[in-house]
């Protein structure tokens, strides 16, 4: 599916009119946010929402996100947000929080995939927000990779994914958070976390009670309807076979000598690499997972550069935005996970 010569242009005023004019037109375009690159589209045009599945090779039965650049476009897209949702939005937004209300009239099933409820966000960065604002539509934007592979936390991630399939790219170089946004459904009283991101469990219940769904940590039956993206499907993956390894480092290395052979990979820990018996790549500091996040999806797309068959990963902790980092991992693992004897060394 190649049609454009696609452009790869920095956020100046010149380039964001641009981007808002396409978007006017039914087009789609790449977007940065602090989260990941997205994909966008009016909201409010099923033939343009229809381009980013076509581009993406996206599953219809996979909602979408819908970005919004200021609290004076959220009504009308939600009927009856709860009390709670406000809240919430004060303390988090703009941010990389997505919130699941219920949807009016002007969204249509091709975003919402027949769900009575939406996705909403307010991201934080200024080119999302100039961009939306160029256009003055809300913007339909999931991640903008092709479906399935690990979400683009650059510009140059995206154009590899969608060369030829989309007219234009704004440039707003590497994103911040590097894992897509958390996903809450807003309750009277509560929250459910869909999907864990950047604002973490811990931080939520700063505001309110928070359930965590199944679909976080455990694979959701291939027929079940979702309410947030990232929960059914196999998710993040290059195309070398991932596995997530639990156990201490020694249990690891020693893990890795009985698996090791041609294009096999370890993923650890900074600091971790020496004396592995295969090939390593560091994703970041133990304890520190803000560092795992930033760097996971930019690695699991070296894999693939690097022509790696399998990649054993050191399991990071879930505390925190760690429980984001697991999450993605284990979808990108298809949740193959072996657990190792000697937890701790």
């Amino acid at each position: 599916m190649e049609k454009w010569k696609t452009q790869v242009l920095p956020p100046d005023d010149e380039n964001i009119r641009l981007a808002g004019e396409l978007l006017t037109q039914g087009e789609v375009v790449g977007f940065p946010t602090e989260t990941v690159y997205g994909l966008a589209a009016n909201a409010y045009n099923p033939d343009a929402v229809a381009k980013i599945f076509a581009a993406k090779g996206r599953p219809q039965d996979n909602p979408l996100i819908v970005h919004i650049a200021s609290m004076d476009m959220l009504p009308p897209l939600v009927d009856n947000p709860p009390a709670l949702a406000f809240k919430l939005a004060e303390k988090f937004w703009p941010g990389p929080m997505t919130m699941i209300l219920p949807r009016s009239e002007r969204i249509g099933d091709e975003v919402s995939a027949g769900l009575a409820t939406v996705g909403i966000r307010f991201p934080s960065s200024q080119s999302a927000q100039k961009m939306i604002r160029a256009c003055g539509l809300p913007l339909a934007a999931p991640s903008g990779n092709l479906s399935g592979h690990p979400s683009p936390t650059t510009a140059a991630h995206m154009l590899h994914d969608m060369d030829g399939r989309i007219p234009l790219i704004i440039d707003g170089g590497e994103c911040q958070v590097g894992l897509e946004s958390t996903v809450i459904q807003v309750k009277e009283d509560r929250v459910r976390l869909l999907r864990p991101g950047g604002i973490t469990v811990e931080m939520l219940e700063e505001i309110c009670p928070v359930e965590i769904d199944d679909g976080v940590l455990h694979a959701v039956d291939a027929n079940a309807k979702v309410a947030s993206p990232g929960m059914k499907y196999r998710h993040y993956a290059p195309i070398a076979e991932v596995t997530i390894v639990e156990g201490s480092l020694a249990a690891f290395r020693k893990y890795m000598e009985s698996v090791a052979g041609d294009g096999v990979y370890a993923m650890v820990f900074d600091g971790e690499e020496d004396g592995m018996p295969v090939s390593t790549l560091a994703f970041g500091q133990m304890g520190q997972p803000e560092t795992q996040a930033h760097r996971l999806f930019d690695l699991l797309r070296q894999c693939d550069d690097l022509g790696a068959k399998k990649v054993f990963v050191r399991s990071p902790d879930q505390h925190g935005i760690g429980l984001a980092v697991y999450n993605r991992l284990l979808r990108a693992a298809a949740f193959r996970i072996v657990k190792l004897d000697g937890l701790s060394e």
